[in-house]
């Protein structure tokens, strides 16, 4: 068992650490837990032969004060990784060094339109298997943000949002073949289905919406 520590400025959500996903570097040598509550992507490695996490302290990254990362995504090359900062509704731009394990930030982006009002949180992030495209979920504004990845640097450029058709969507996933995205509306107790245009990254509904009781995770079968 392995317990982090520290604090972020939002007393409501940040009193303490809260890990809130673990993701293995494409390349094996680090695993990274972006950890709400603390506002940092802690790093570590594996040890085979124990089967222990070993704190590996200088690598991983911070975000800004109150972002609370959520969720990480890589670029397709593994070169740059995509964090969500659930509390600031923002996605974070890293370069990932695979030698070091180390994330240096290039970019920070709103997941929001410039104008919106309301309570939102972010969710869930997922790139195209393409290596083209991002996209991001809103709770609160209940929409997928799509962003356009530039092939050189890995930064990104806003490509527009479009609503899940139902209400907090908790978590998105594209299916192996990238043109079918999936939207799990934990509120609305619906799971809808969107096309993708594999050149534009631009969601179209499908007019198809599955009932599921409150779902918060999609997953492809191998």
């Amino acid at each position: 068992m392995v317990h982090h520590t520290g604090h972020g400025p939002n007393t409501d959500r940040q009193e303490g650490p809260h890990p809130h996903m673990i993701v293995t570097a494409p390349a094996g040598g680090f695993i990274l837990v972006p950890d709400l509550g603390a506002d940092r992507v802690v790093a570590y490695h594996l040890d085979h032969g124990t089967g222990r996490l070993v704190p590996e302290p200088e690598a991983g990254g911070r975000l800004p004060p109150g972002a609370g990362p959520r969720h990480l995504a890589f670029g397709a090359n593994g070169q740059n990784a995509y964090v969500l900062g659930e509390l600031d509704s923002t996605l974070n731009t890293f370069a990932f060094d695979a030698d070091t394990g180390r994330l240096s930030q290039k970019q920070v982006v709103r997941t929001l339109p410039h104008v919106s009002s309301g309570t939102n949180t972010t969710a869930a992030v997922v790139v195209a298997p393409s290596g083209r495209f991002v996209y991001a979920s809103n709770r609160g504004h209940n929409s997928v943000a799509t962003f356009a990845i530039d092939p050189a640097s890995g930064q990104l450029t806003p490509r527009g949002h479009t609503p899940t058709r139902g209400r907090t969507p908790r978590d998105i996933n594209l299916d192996p073949s990238g043109t079918i995205l999936l939207a799990a509306n934990q509120d609305s107790d619906t799971v809808a289905s969107f096309f993708v245009d594999i050149h534009t990254g631009r969601l179209e509904p499908t007019g198809q919406s599955t009932p599921v009781p409150r779902p918060v995770r999609v997953l492809f079968a191998p």
